[in-house]
């Protein structure tokens, strides 16, 4: 039966590593139709256009990718940013807020002036504070730009909870909220192993699951992946490359899927005001509602000692 699906365009502003990364996911899975990447590189934009191009008849659908401009993201079902100065080594994502605030500042102002009025999706770092400054500039409505948060943080912890119990992770389901850094809270108590909750497979003691007293090495694996890989390759790519694309899909498809995004908070939780991670509700028009769960006081604590520190970075950089 032939595709009947309306044409599915997006943008991608920043054509680095993390760029290309979400570009190359979302091609493989086939989630677009038409892909304009955009980069004041524009040689390497054309360049990277091209080469995605010369193997776009081995993806599961036919998509046209390009060296585009900012008028390519008027009539755009969704544009993500990806571009700024990269994380170095031993720097965390909160150092480099000066200069990226000031980029996603000139980016979406020129991605507005385009007329698009589609969702606007930030995965540049820190995204937390990012996704704040896009929504501040854009104009456009809090649960329309939306961030990637903690979602490859939390698909990191999945596979570490894997990778100590023997448990596909895909039949485990856990959280990771707060900043995408330093200091993001884990779950614990709404983490599930097959359904049954974490804690009940350690006080039950099920052979091959974790001890309660490995949880906190667990934590600091996933806190520090970012600093494990970028000292060794310089970069993150494909894991967020993949993060995004999950996002993308459950945006275009309105799948109501629910994704731990960087979403703006009116009051959930005790928060109100910031964008950061949290578990939320995902479709066409990017956050539904932000899913508020029954966590634990030490979690709850945690959460906002998170939102407190991304609120002093972002009070610095706030246009006054």
């Amino acid at each position: 039966m032939a595709n009947t699906r309306t044409s599915r365009k997006i943008a991608i502003v920043g054509v680095g590593g993390v760029g290309m990364g979400c570009a190359y996911s979302i091609l493989n899975q086939g989630l677009v139709d038409e892909m304009a990447l955009i980069d004041v590189a524009g040689d390497k934009a054309d360049g990277e256009a091209r080469d995605l191009m010369d193997g776009v008849t081995y993806a599961p659908e036919n998509c046209k990718v390009y060296h585009g401009d900012y008028s390519d993201c008027k009539d755009a079902q969704m544009v993500i940013i990806t571009a700024g100065i990269n994380q170095k080594p031993g720097q965390s994502r909160l150092e480099l807020v000066g200069t990226n605030a000031k980029i996603m500042r000139s980016i979406v102002k020129e991605v507005m002036g385009s007329g698009f009025d589609g969702n606007l999706v930030i995965v540049s770092n820190p995204v937390d504070v990012l996704t704040y400054v896009a929504w501040d500039e854009s104009g456009l409505p809090q649960n329309r730009v939306i961030g990637t948060g903690t979602s490859l943080d939390s698909t990191r912890l999945r596979m570490q909870l894997s990778n100590k119990t023997g448990v596909d992770a895909h039949d485990i389901s856990a959280y990771i909220v707060g900043e995408h850094g330093d200091s993001e809270q884990p779950l614990w108590s709404q983490a599930t192993i097959g359904g049954k909750p974490l804690m009940d497979w350690i006080e039950d003691g099920d052979e091959g699951v974790i001890k309660k007293d490995e949880l906190e090495d667990i934590r600091k694996t996933v806190r520090d992946a970012a600093y494990y890989i970028i000292d060794r390759k310089k970069i993150t790519n494909w894991g967020i490359g993949l993060s995004t694309a999950r996002l993308v899909r459950a945006i275009l498809e309105n799948e109501h899927a629910i994704l731990t995004t960087s979403a703006y908070f009116n009051g959930e939780y005790g928060l109100k005001d910031i964008y950061t991670g949290i578990p939320a509700i995902v479709g066409e028009n990017g956050v539904e509602r932000i899913v508020e769960m029954h966590i634990t006081d030490e979690e709850m604590a945690g959460l906002h000692k998170s939102a407190s520190e991304l609120k002093e970075v972002l009070d610095s950089v706030r246009e006054k």
